[in-house]
Parts: structure tokens; C-alpha cells; sequence
């Protein structure tokens, strides 16, 4: 019987994960704190959950605090990263590239990622490991998919909720505009 496999979608992931890897390697050995949130977080915890249901995304958002930022971006130097704004995006970028396709997005703790959003990032408190990657807990990932509410978020959302990780207690910790978001989401079944 013939296997077939998407090589392409393969290399896509092996990349993520080497870069996801490098962001391990700098913060841990300058001792910084980070947390991977954002499509790759919804992405191990699905596959945690339900193998092969989860989406791949294209790049890795990381919470970070702010007063960090300087030695974030002198930590990332010896492992080929630089840190670059631009059009109001700060991101670790792979030095060699002059592209920013392949890029860490930095979204700081305490702070709204948009001034419409209802709530701020949250702060960096405990973390969760699926293969060797800080995420950011659950219960956080979920309401910041809320509070950003775009359409990918929406698709996330929808990837958790029928991998059964939007929990009854989840839920009742949401505000009540999250709330609001979250059924909106399911009623679009």
C-alpha cells in the first residue's frame, strides 16, 4: 500500500518547531520568561487532544513582558534572531532573512494587543509543555482568542471547542462579552 505524504506541510512544521526551538534556547539561557500563544498554542493543544485536528499556522506569537524587551532582544542575538518593529509589530526575526515571514511576534503581558480589544494580554504566570514549547495555560489561550475575535481566532476557537477543551469551568470564567463571543462561535456550526 503507497503512503503519501505532504512534504511540503512536513517542512512547514519541521520549521515552526526549529524556530519555536531557538526562542526556547535564547530566553532560557538569559533566564527570560515567555509564553507561546496564538495559533501554535491552539495547534499542540489540539493535537494534544485530538490527533491531526489541529490547524497549522504561519508564524509564533510569544507573550513577553515589556521591561523585558532590551534583553530580549540582546538574548536572541548569538542564536541568528534580531529584534525589528515594524509597522507597529515587534518581532524576533531570523537575522539571515530579510523577510519577516518566519517571525516571533511579541505581544506584551498587562496590555491590550488593539485599544478596542475588551481585555489586555494576560500577565505570565504558570506555563504548560507539549513538545518543549512554554504555553501559555488554556484557560488564558481561550480568552485571548475571545478578546482578539478575528477569523482565524473564531476557526481556532471552534478547533478547541470540538476537541472538548472549552470546559464548563473555562467557561465560567470568561467575562461576560467573552461569553457573548464564545456562543456567538458556536451558533455559526
Amino acid at each position: 500500500m503507497a503512503v503519501f505524504v505532504n512534504t511540503f506541510f512536513e517542512k512547514r512544521v519541521e520549521q515552526l518547531f526549529d524556530l519555536a526551538e531557538l526562542v526556547e534556547k535564547a530566553f532560557s539561557s538569559a533566564g527570560l520568561e515567555y509564553r507561546v500563544i496564538g495559533g501554535l498554542a491552539t495547534y499542540l493543544y489540539v493535537e494534544e487532544s485530538e490527533p491531526d485536528a489541529g490547524r497549522l499556522t504561519k508564524d509564533i506569537d510569544i507573550a513577553v513582558r515589556r521591561e523585558d524587551l532590551q534583553m530580549i532582544a540582546e538574548a536572541v542575538k548569538p542564536f541568528g534572531l534580531q529584534f525589528r518593529s515594524a509597522a507597529g509589530v515587534n518581532m524576533l526575526a531570523p537575522a539571515a532573512e530579510r523577510s519577516a515571514r518566519r517571525a516571533v511576534h511579541l505581544v506584551f503581558t498587562g496590555e491590550k494587543v488593539r485599544p478596542g480589544y475588551p481585555e489586555p494580554a494576560p500577565e505570565l504566570g504558570p506555563y504548560r509543555t507539549i513538545r518543549g514549547v512554554r504555553l501559555i495555560p488554556l484557560p488564558d489561550l481561550i480568552r485571548m482568542k475571545l478578546t482578539s475575535f478575528r477569523a482565524k481566532d473564531e476557526a481556532h476557537l471552534k478547533d478547541l471547542d470540538e476537541a472538548g477543551l472549552i470546559t464548563p469551568e473555562i467557561e465560567t470564567g470568561l467575562s461576560p462579552i467573552l461569553r457573548e463571543r464564545l456562543a456567538q462561535v458556536r451558533a455559526r456550526e
